[in-house]
């Protein structure tokens, strides 16, 4: 870093993005990202609405945010699109916690959590999973901070129910509990039919997975108006132009392919469950994800050298270097064909690491 960064920053751990490869042409399971390329009528309105682009885009999105908000039954002042779901939860970070109203989150969750708390000079504290995983619900009953927890989890893929979550926002009622709603689209529970019921509930979801928009960068917030108020507050003092011409035209025509989008998703469940059973047919230990990945160790091998082994094979996969989770691999669901080459490739993998049985 330079003599003239902030001293403030000096110590900052900025958040380590999935890699995004040029080399070499990959079955890319890393990320979380769609397989399915989205709709062409999608892909028509970006391109119409790229002859516009010497024009600002609507600092409101008003249409977009309309529509948004029909589509999940609430009013336009409840809702708040962003440039992804991450500006929606730095927004929620920078409004409602400071050193005074201190963040808590579990320990195995989004690493983006404690960046944007040290970014934002928030203390924050974080709450060991159980020893299964899943989040120790009672941890967090009247623990009288903020809360933010990603329902399903993630690397985990584990998800609480909504009357687990409920119980959390109820006994906090002087602090805001954010659910980041990243994966619910692939068998989580929303908690968007709470918010009206408690003021201090807000619920983060995004574009990029089930909606097969990642590259476009499109989030939203849904809450209580005047959380969303307060979020809008922050906006207009950032960047009040947060959502690009194109990314606005691109979600106003996917929420038109709702219907298409929940095939998709009902295709990367299936071929979750399948490779899971394909997993723990080679002695596995796969958690019961939720989202659309698979979080899961091998009981011959460790975590790092199965992923280096993909990679060489050309199959990407994400490893965490971190106490507890560092035997295991996060594999993205894919297509049928994308996850018979990785089980094909791990099975490979195992037989040459001495498994006969494999």
């Amino acid at each position: 870093m330079s003599k003239f960064f902030s001293a403030k920053y000096a110590a900052l751990d900025p958040y380590v993005p999935g890699e995004q490869p040029k080399d070499v042409q990959y079955v890319k399971l890393n990320t979380n990202e769609s397989p399915f390329a989205p709709p062409l009528s999608v892909v028509e309105a970006v391109q119409a609405e790229a002859k516009r682009l010497q024009l600002y885009s609507d600092p409101e999105s008003g249409a977009l945010t309309e529509e948004m908000a029909k589509t999940i039954g609430v009013k336009k002042s409840q809702v708040i699109m962003t440039n992804g779901s991450d500006e929606a939860l730095n927004f929620a970070f920078m409004a409602f916690c400071d050193e005074t109203r201190p963040i808590v989150f579990p320990d195995i969750t989004y690493g983006f959590y404690p960046v944007f708390a040290r970014l934002n000079g928030i203390p924050y504290e974080t709450l060991p999973l159980k020893e299964d995983f899943t989040v120790d619900v009672n941890a967090y009953l009247g623990i009288g901070k903020n809360v933010v927890i990603a329902n399903p989890n993630a690397p985990t893929g584990l998800a609480l129910s909504r009357e687990q979550i409920e119980k959390i926002v109820r006994s906090n009622p002087d602090n805001v509990v954010i659910v980041d709603e990243a994966y619910v689209d692939f068998g989580g529970e929303t908690c968007v039919p709470l918010i009206n019921a408690y003021p201090n509930l807000l619920v983060v979801q995004t574009f990029s997975k089930s909606r097969s928009l990642a590259g476009a960068r499109l989030g939203f917030a849904v809450g209580n108006e005047a959380l969303i108020a307060d979020l809008n507050a922050v906006k207009y003092s950032t960047n009040p132009y947060n959502v690009n011409r194109m990314t606005a035209a691109a979600g106003l025509a996917a929420i038109e392919e709702t219907e298409r989008f929940a095939k998709n998703c009902l295709t990367i469940r299936e071929n979750r469950e399948y490779t899971a059973a394909r997993l723990k047919g080679m002695d596995f230990t796969v958690l019961d994800s939720r989202a659309n990945f698979l979080f899961a160790k091998s009981e011959f091998v460790d975590g790092k050298t199965l992923y280096e082994e993909l990679k060489k094979r050309g199959v990407l996969v994400r490893w965490f270097n971190a106490e507890r989770i560092r035997d295991f691999i996060r594999v993205t669901i894919g297509t049928k064909e994308q996850m018979e080459t990785f089980l094909n490739e791990v099975r490979e993998i195992l037989a040459e690491k001495g498994n006969e049985s494999i």
